[in-house]
């Protein structure tokens, strides 16, 4: 099937898109309203500072319970570190990079991952907004209160939510700093060659452990993973 390029008039038809400016351009207007431009916009400690007192919350309530003991608190909060990585692997795979063939499809996808894609040094876009963070917060902390109850759902939500932290400082460090440290290095390489070397691999940002697992680490222009 042949692509779909969306003129300006029709992209200025869906959803109340404006037409998208030079791709030379660092960043770009993503809504004709203004309200909902600057909450598309989040400065890179928005999700510290409202999600870090939600995981000393918890854990602290989880400690003073006291009916696991402080390592098994440890022990859960580890795993739902490592469920967030597997969560990010699996958003960023099938729903961040999600096409349908159809100017509505397109749109979707430009306003959930494409604007990064297209636009990755735009800093004000580099972590995710709280319209976004907080109702998959919610669904999240159901899932979790009310399939392992508030004992265990609750410490592992906040390692949860710390593996998700985790992800979005390293994703803005990725995109904005100078990076020395060999690992930081690695998941730089990692992060970069997913952007502008083979775009259906390297789905992990915090780590590259899932592309192992389920064969998609990147290609390089050599063919090499």
């Amino acid at each position: 099937m042949a692509p779909i390029v969306l003129t300006p008039r029709a992209m200025s038809s869906i959803w109340d898109a404006p037409t998208k400016p030079s791709p030379h351009a660092r960043t770009c207007r993503m809504f004709q309203s203004d309200l909902l431009e600057r909450f598309s916009r989040v400065h890179p400690t928005t999700p510290f500072l409202f999600w870090g007192p939600v995981v000393l919350f918890l854990l602290g309530r989880s400690i003073v319970r006291g009916d696991l003991g402080p390592f098994g608190v440890f022990a859960i909060f580890l795993a739902g570190a490592v469920a967030w990585s597997f969560a990010e692997y699996v958003l960023h795979r099938w729903i961040f990079h999600w096409h349908e063939a159809s100017p509505r499809g397109l749109r979707i996808h430009f306003l959930l991952h494409g604007v990064h894609h297209d636009y990755p040094s735009d800093k004000g876009r580099l972590v995710m907004p709280l319209g976004i963070s907080i109702p998959l917060g919610v669904v999240f902390y159901a899932l979790y209160r009310f399939t392992l109850g508030a004992r265990i759902g609750e410490p592992f939500f906040a390692g949860f939510v710390v593996g998700y932290l985790a992800y979005d400082g390293i994703h803005y460090a990725i995109h904005h700093f100078r990076i020395g440290s060999r690992v930081g290095r690695m998941l730089k390489k990692h992060h970069m060659v997913h952007h502008h070397v083979d775009h259906d691999a390297g789905f992990g940002v915090s780590s590259p452990l899932w592309d192992y697992l389920f064969g998609t680490m990147p290609k390089t222009r050599q063919g090499r993973p």
